[in-house]
């Protein structure tokens, strides 16, 4: 028998999360009930569909409710995730409103799904570049422990919102056009179209944003390591959808390159990575760029397949010259899929699984 479940926000993400629960065949009783904050018919993957309008009633008759888009990460999970958990749902929180709270679990099924027992009925996904970069570094850090990670992240547009792509969208007609390029200061502070951008969320008073402060607050939660030494620089990238990150990790015990690509490249010492590393050796690369050290690396692009669309994609794996039992790594990861969706999904999944639902 399977559960009446719910989706609270319609944006990207919740329409994502309504195509992974079919994907993944999760057991679903009847109809997935499509909430908003004002009722209105809307297009999800293909079919148009009636948005309810959030209320009591409804939430009532649910089991279980995915916090998703803009309706749960401005505001929502504040007035609904207390009232839905009352009314008797568990609640899977995608939004940053409840992430840091001490009481609520921050779970990547893959590292920490013990947090969540018999009592939790409040869960929260972290945030989209947290998980692909936690994913990646956890299992390195179980064999040697991480001191200190330095990340840069290039963030998709479709991590601030489905504005966000048809931002780029809109300037990239207008630039290709030769025509002034328009910005809505609403979405991103400048022109995106061919351009990178080192601010993503507000800034703090340390002079760092809230993205990157996001990055340093919840890996620290997940590893419950609250001393790990973490110093991010968030930028978002002419992209649609997919991040990639450039991370320099040290470690206090013995670390190399090569032992980080046979931990990473065993999927059950690293479950939900991909390793895309080693040396490339085709025609192209030997007979056009003449270079026969070329490597395979993974790059957004190659979320495209469906073998990869779910996974933690990691390439360019290198030792650190300049420090003992450091490296260097790339990883990417669809923000929307595993970022988001698919991991909220895990997580429910995950909780079947241990008979908490």
């Amino acid at each position: 028998m399977g559960l009446k479940v719910g989706v609270l926000g319609v944006g990207p993400v919740g329409e994502h999360i309504i195509r992974v629960l079919g994907e993944r065949r999760f057991p679903v009783d009847g109809e997935i009930m499509i909430m908003a904050t004002r009722e209105r018919e809307e297009v999800l993957n293909g079919q148009q569909v009636t948005v309810r309008k959030v209320s009591e009633d409804l939430l009532r008759k649910l089991d279980l409710v995915f916090f998703a888009g803009k309706e749960g990460a401005r505001g929502a999970s504040m007035e609904w995730a207390d009232i839905a958990v009352k009314l008797g749902c568990t609640v899977i929180d995608n939004g940053s409103d409840l992430r840091m709270y001490p009481n609520v679990p921050l779970v990547i099924p893959e590292i920490n799904m013990d947090a969540v027992t018999g009592d939790t009925r409040l869960i929260c996904n972290p945030n989209c570049s947290v998980i692909q970069l936690a994913v990646t570094l956890y299992p390195l850090h179980k064999a040697a422990r991480l001191r200190r990670v330095v990340v840069s992240t290039y963030q998709s547009v479709s991590g601030h919102s489905g504005a966000g792509i048809g931002e780029l969208l809109r300037q990239t007609a207008q630039a290709l056009a030769n025509e002034s390029v328009q910005i809505n200061p609403e979405i991103f502070a400048k022109e995106i179209v061919f351009n990178c951008i080192p601010h993503i969320d507000r800034f703090e008073r340390n002079g760092y944003t809230r993205g990157e402060m996001k990055i340093v607050n919840e890996m620290r939660k997940i590893f419950g390591e609250p001393n790990l030494l973490i110093s991010a620089t968030t930028v978002r990238v002419p992209v649609a959808v997919g991040h990639s990150e450039s991370v320099n990790a040290e470690f206090a015990g013995p670390m190399s390159a090569d032992k980080a690509f046979e931990i990473l490249s065993d999927p059950e010492l690293s479950p939900g990575v991909v390793c895309v590393d080693g040396i490339r050796n085709d025609k192209d690369a030997l007979e056009i760029r003449r270079d026969p050290l070329e490597r395979v690396y993974p790059t957004p692009c190659d979320l495209k397949k469906g073998e990869w669309k779910d996974a933690v994609l990691v390439g360019r794996i290198r030792d650190d010259t300049t420090a003992p039992n450091a490296i260097n790594l790339w990883c990417v990861s669809d923000n929307l899929r595993k970022g988001a969706a698919t991991n909220a999904v895990q997580i429910a999944e995950g909780m079947l699984k241990r008979g908490l639902l």
